[in-house]
C-alpha cells in the first residue's frame, strides 16, 4: 500500500444504521464515505437515504465507523433531501451528497480535497470504501480513469466498483486529492461506474444553513496545516504531495500551499463567487494571460478556489501569481473592516512578503498592495464583474421560449452559463428562469454595487414585468428581508433591449442616438403624438409613416416615452418606428391600454427624463421610482404615473453576440502533484 493510500484508507469510513457499526456481517450497513474535516463526513444521500425520515429529521440516525472507532452522525446538509422527510426517490438525483456531523471524531484523518475544478477527464484515479460483498465488512479499493463527464456526473472505467463502495472518495493519484464521491456503478458494464466530481459541493452553499460548509472547508485547511507542521508521527498528505513531486522543493510547493491554505481559512470568507472570480481576474489580467475557460463555471466560493485558478507549468510564474493572489485578498478583506479578521491579515501578509522576498518581477506591486499605498481599486471592488444577460427567444416548439442566461465583462466579451433549447411557456418563464440568474448574480455581484440583469427578448416580451421577478423568498427564516427577495428591478438596474437587433449591424441613427443620449442631458419626445397631446388613446391613431418622421427628426439626445404596453397595438407600431429611427432608450408602462392619465403621465416623464445628465444617469431614478411606487400606501398622485415603467437600454456599442470569443482554458496544474 503506498503512503497515498495509507492516508485515504484511514480517512474512509463505514455508514450503517444505528447500532449496525458494530457488526461487521449485519445487513444494516449502507455505505461509505470519508472525513473532510475534523468531525465532518461527505458521503452520498442516498447511501444515509437508507435510514428513512429520521435521517431527515435532525436525529442521530447514522452511526459512522472509523479507524478511531464507531460513534453517532447527524445529517446536517443533503442535496437533494427528500420532501416530505419521509418520501423516498427512486433514483436519487445528482448531485446526490450528503454531510454529516460526528462530533465524537475530531482527531479524525482527513483526505485532501482538490483545490481546482478540473477539468477532470483523463486522470488516473483509485476507489475507496468498504464492501459487504464477502460476507464480511471488507476495504474494497479499485483502480481506474475519469473518462469524461454525463451533464454534472463523472464517468469512470477500469476495475469495477462493489456494492457497498457508494458514498468513498475518488482520488486523482496523480495530484494526490480528492476529486468526485463513488455514486453508483453500471449494472450492464463491470468495467464502468460514475461519480459526483467535489465541485458539485458548491450546491450545498445555495441550501438553508449552507454557509456551514465555509467552516467544515476552513477546518479542512486548518487540519493540513496542523498535520503538516506536526513533528513525527505519520505521513500527512503534504508529505505524500512531496512524494508525487519527487521531494523537489521550490515554487508553490505543497508546503507553501498548505500554509497559505491554512492562513485563507481563518479570514473571513467572501460573500460571493465574484468577489474571488474578480481578484482572479485581476491576477491573470495582470500577468497578460486573459481570463480562463471555466472560471465562471466553477464560481469559486473560497480564497483557495481562486489559488486553484492560477496554476501554471512556469513554477516561478505560477508562484508570482499566487502571491499576487493572496496580496490581493489581504487588500480587499482589509477593505472591508472585520475586526476579527486582523490579526489573520497580518500572518497572511507575512506570508505573502516572505514569498515574494525573491521575486523580483512583483516584489514592488505586492509592498505596495499590502501597504496600501497605491492603487488598488481592482481588489477593493469598486464595480460588478459583469452584467447578466437574459436571452429569450421567440417561441419554438408551439408556444415555448427557448433562453439562455449569459455573462457580459464588456468589450464583445460574454460566457453563456445555461440554457434551455427546448424553451418554457411564457407563464413559467419566471420559475425557470429563477435560479440561472441568481447564480449568474452570484458570479457577478462585486463591491458595493449589485451587477445589472438586461433582458435580451423579441419584442412581444417587451411588457413582461421583468423588473418585479423576484429571486428568493422575500423573508429569511429568521424574520429579516432578503435582498435577492426583493423585486429585481428595486434592487438592480433592470432593462431591455431588443432581440431583433442583435441580427443586424447597428444603423448610423442608432450609432448617433446612442451618443446623444449618453453625452445628454436627455429629453423626453413622445412615442405617440396624439396620446400625449390629448391625454388618452384616441381610434384616429398616427400612422407608423407619421411617427417615424416625427421621431427621426426629433434631436439625437431624445429619449421616447409612452404611457402605454408596446407590445401589441398602436403601442407596438409606434414602438417599431422609434427602433427603426435607432432609438437606444425608451420608458413606458408595462400595464394595459386606456390610461386617463396620459397627459400627466408625459409631463411627468418630461421632467424625470430632464432631471438626469445622460442616459446612464437613469440607472438609480428609475430604481427609486419602483421602490416608490410599489408602495401599497402611497397617497401622493405625483407618482402614480411611474407605476410599471419599463425601461429599454440598448447600446449599439454592446451588441449581443451569438458566441463570446473563445478564451484560454484554464491550464492544468502541473501532474506531479
Amino acid at each position: 500500500m503506498s503512503p497515498l493510500d495509507a492516508l485515504v484508507r484511514r480517512a474512509v469510513v463505514c455508514i450503517s444504521g444505528p447500532a449496525a457499526g458494530y457488526d461487521e456481517r449485519s445487513a444494516g450497513y449502507w455505505g461509505s464515505g470519508f472525513f473532510i474535516a475534523p468531525t465532518w463526513v461527505l458521503t452520498c444521500a442516498h447511501v444515509v437515504g437508507k435510514g428513512g425520515g429520521a435521517v431527515w429529521s435532525g436525529e442521530d440516525a447514522v452511526d459512522v465507523s472509523w479507524a478511531g472507532g464507531t460513534s453517532a452522525g447527524t445529517v446536517r446538509l443533503a442535496l437533494p433531501a427528500p420532501d416530505p422527510p419521509g418520501a423516498a426517490f427512486h433514483r436519487w438525483p445528482a448531485p446526490d451528497l450528503a454531510l454529516v456531523q460526528v462530533p465524537e471524531a475530531a482527531d479524525a484523518e482527513c483526505v485532501w480535497l482538490a483545490d481546482r475544478p478540473g477539468p477532470f477527464s483523463g486522470a488516473r484515479i483509485s476507489l475507496h470504501g468498504w464492501s459487504l460483498e464477502t460476507g464480511t465488512r471488507s476495504y474494497r479499493p479499485a483502480a481506474g480513469q475519469v473518462t469524461g463527464a454525463d451533464g454534472p456526473l463523472m464517468l469512470l472505467r477500469g476495475e469495477r466498483p462493489v456494492e457497498g463502495t457508494s458514498g468513498g472518495p475518488v482520488v486523482d493519484t496523480a495530484r494526490g486529492a480528492v476529486i468526485g464521491v463513488c455514486k453508483a456503478r453500471d449494472e450492464a458494464d463491470p468495467t464502468a461506474g460514475i461519480a459526483v466530481p467535489v465541485t458539485a459541493l458548491h450546491g450545498l452553499y445555495e441550501l438553508p444553513g449552507g454557509e456551514l460548509l465555509h467552516e467544515v472547508i476552513s477546518a479542512h485547511d486548518r487540519h493540513h496545516l496542523h498535520r503538516h507542521r506536526a513533528l513525527g508521527g505519520d505521513s500527512s498528505w503534504i508529505d505524500a504531495h512531496f512524494e508525487l513531486r519527487a521531494n523537489r522543493f521550490g515554487g508553490f510547493d505543497p508546503g507553501r500551499r498548505a500554509h497559505l491554505f491554512g492562513r485563507l481559512a481563518e479570514l473571513t470568507p467572501p460573500t460571493t463567487p465574484g468577489e474571488v472570480a474578480a481578484l482572479v481576474d485581476a491576477v491573470r489580467h495582470r500577468k497578460m494571460l486573459g481570463r480562463c475557460q471555466g472560471l465562471d463555471e466553477a464560481a469559486p466560493r473560497t480564497w483557495r478556489e481562486g489559488v486553484g485558478l492560477l496554476y501554471e507549468p512556469d513554477e516561478t510564474q505560477e508562484l508570482m501569481a499566487v502571491a499576487l493572489y493572496a496580496a490581493k485578498v489581504v487588500a480587499a478583506v482589509r477593505a472591508r473592516g472585520h475586526a476579527g479578521d486582523a490579526a489573520a491579515l497580518r500572518e497572511l501578509g507575512d506570508w505573502v512578503r516572505e514569498t515574494v522576498e525573491p521575486l523580483i518581477g512583483v516584489r514592488q506591486e505586492v509592498q505596495t498592495i499590502l501597504d496600501g499605498s497605491g492603487p488598488v481599486a481592482d481588489a477593493s471592488w469598486p464595480r460588478p464583474r459583469a452584467a447578466v444577460r437574459v436571452v429569450i427567444r421567440p417561441r419554438s416548439y408551439g408556444d415555448r421560449h427557448p433562453w439562455e442566461v449569459k455573462l457580459d465583462f464588456g468589450q464583445g466579451e460574454v460566457t453563456g452559463l445555461s440554457g434551455d433549447d427546448t424553451g418554457t411557456v411564457r407563464g413559467k418563464l419566471r420559475d425557470a428562469l429563477r435560479q440561472p440568474i441568481a447564480e449568474a448574480l452570484g458570479r457577478c455581484d462585486v463591491g458595493d454595487e449589485p451587477a445589472a440583469v438586461e433582458f435580451v427578448v423579441p419584442r412581444e416580451l417587451f411588457d413582461e414585468p421583468f423588473h418585479t421577478w423576484q429571486l428568493a423568498p422575500r423573508r429569511t427564516p429568521e424574520g429579516g428581508t432578503d435582498p435577492n427577495g426583493l423585486p429585481l428591478g428595486q434592487r438592480r438596474f433592470v432593462v431591455v433591449r431588443d432581440l431583433l437587433r442583435t441580427t443586424m449591424a447597428p444603423t448610423q441613427e442608432w450609432q448617433r442616438r446612442w451618443a446623444g443620449v449618453a453625452e445628454g442631458p436627455p429629453t423626453a419626445v413622445p412615442l405617440r403624438a396624439e396620446v400625449a397631446r390629448e391625454g388618452a388613446h384616441t381610434r384616429r391613431g398616427e400612422s407608423w409613416h407619421a411617427a417615424y418622421d416625427r421621431l427621426s427628426g426629433a434631436a439625437p439626445e431624445s429619449v421616447a416615452v409612452f404611457c402605454g404596453p408596446v407590445a401589441a397595438g398602436e403601442g407596438a407600431e409606434a414602438m417599431d418606428a422609434a427602433l427603426a429611427a435607432g432609438y437606444p432608450v425608451a420608458i413606458w408602462r408595462s400595464l394595459a391600454a386606456g390610461h386617463r392619465d396620459c397627459a400627466e403621465f408625459h409631463q411627468q416623464a418630461e421632467k424625470f427624463v430632464a432631471a438626469v445628465r445622460s442616459a446612464a444617469g437613469l440607472d438609480w431614478p428609475v430604481r427609486s421610482l419602483r421602490i416608490r411606487t410599489d408602495d401599497p400606501g402611497l397617497q401622493d398622485p405625483r407618482m402614480t404615473w411611474g407605476r410599471s415603467i419599463v425601461l429599454l437600454y440598448d447600446s449599439p456599442e454592446q451588441l449581443p453576440e451569438e458566441d463570446g470569443p473563445i478564451r484560454e482554458p484554464c491550464p492544468a496544474p502541473p501532474m506531479t502533484w
